[in-house]
């Protein structure tokens, strides 16, 4: 018996680590994927053929490109791993993720190791960091992925979890939160998510210094997730609150402090406008302390620090009237593991 069978899913936007990780996959030790699924997710993508020369010859034999829609991350998660075919395991890599060299191997322990009501897998996710300095603002966000409970920058899927659970909730449109919820549907209908022993690392891709900004547009997901699931999900998906209370009121404090300036009331507008400079500061200082402190990231801090408030409240809005009509999530009956009886036997590579 050999270990099971599985297929790897890469939804990409043809980033340059696109090259590393498949060549990293090529080589690891251990059985290879049955199948490699390229989501090509780009905006008006096609053919998906330069997507081909990123992919080293050894798998380009069993290695499909497929369009994703550019409809967001578990929209092309969906698309590959129905692309797949009968294939017991689904392992979905992010584009700019590097296993390990024995990373195969160690998958296959993992699969083998996994009970008949087990629907995923975790890998353990590693961030390079510099050691000659500390870390910029973006390198620590970006380390807390190796923390993160049930991240898809690899994580490994029963198929038959994925066809219960109807597979990721396609109106999370951006990387974020969509593998918590998926993780929330399965646990709740009695499945486990368990933790392997495989390693990935997840270098810090490069940007520019308004990333921070953006990243606020998941606070219209985080609605999303309290309409879903509840407003006791952060505690049962280990996610961090972060500090929208706290954004809320310098928003709450600056909007007030130009109201009595156009009111003409100097002392509210001064009283306001003190308490809005204070908690911004306390902010950029608090992002500040634990980085480089060089000239530039100073400066991104300060610039980011201003605008990151008003646009997190702004998503935080956003998401409210988007998602005012969604339904809590009720698990079905029917989308659990087997209960009572033996699963039928994969797959075998080998047998």
């Amino acid at each position: 018996m050999g270990e099971p069978a599985y297929a790897v899913v890469i939804p990409t936007l043809g980033r340059p680590g696109l090259g590393a990780c498949l060549r990293a996959l090529a080589v690891a030790e251990g059985p290879p994927p049955r199948r490699v699924v390229l989501v090509d997710d780009r905006p008006g993508a096609r053919g998906g053929a330069s997507l081909l020369t990123e992919v080293p010859e050894s798998l380009r034999p069993r290695t499909a490109v497929v369009p994703g829609g550019a409809r967001g991350p578990a929209a092309a998660r969906n698309t590959g791993w129905r692309a797949a075919g009968a294939v017991p395991w689904i392992v979905f890599l992010d584009d700019d993720v590097v296993p390990g060299p024995t990373w195969a191997a160690d998958l296959a322990r993992d699969l083998a190791a996994a009970s008949e009501r087990t629907a995923a897998v975790t890998a353990r996710i590693v961030v390079p960091l510099p050691r000659d300095r500390r870390p910029t603002d973006w390198e620590r966000n970006t380390a807390g992925l190796a923390t993160a409970r049930w991240i898809t920058a690899d994580m490994a899927y029963r198929r038959t979890a994925l066809e219960a659970a109807g597979g990721f909730d396609e109106r999370f449109r951006r990387a974020f939160r969509e593998d918590a919820d998926l993780a929330l549907r399965v646990t709740a209908a009695g499945w486990s998510v368990t933790e392997g022993s495989r390693t990935t690392a997840h270098p810090v891709r490069p940007t520019d210094r308004w990333v921070s900004v953006r990243l606020q547009a998941g606070n219209a997901d985080d609605v999303l997730m309290t309409r879903l699931h509840g407003r006791d999900w952060w505690r049962r998906a280990d996610a961090p609150r972060g500090r929208l209370p706290v954004h809320a009121a310098v928003t709450a404090a600056a909007v007030a402090a130009l109201s009595c300036a156009a009111l003409r009331r100097p002392r509210g507008a001064g009283l306001c406008g003190a308490l809005w400079l204070a908690g911004t500061a306390e902010f950029a200082l608090a992002r500040i302390r634990p980085g480089p402190r060089t000239r530039d990231e100073v400066v991104t801090m300060a610039l980011t620090s201003l605008a990151i408030p008003p646009a997190a409240v702004w998503h935080w809005l956003r998401g409210r009237v988007a998602h005012r009509g969604t339904a809590p999530f009720a698990p079905s009956g029917t989308a659990g593991p087997p209960r009572g009886r033996r699963e039928p036997a994969p797959e075998q590579v080998g047998s």
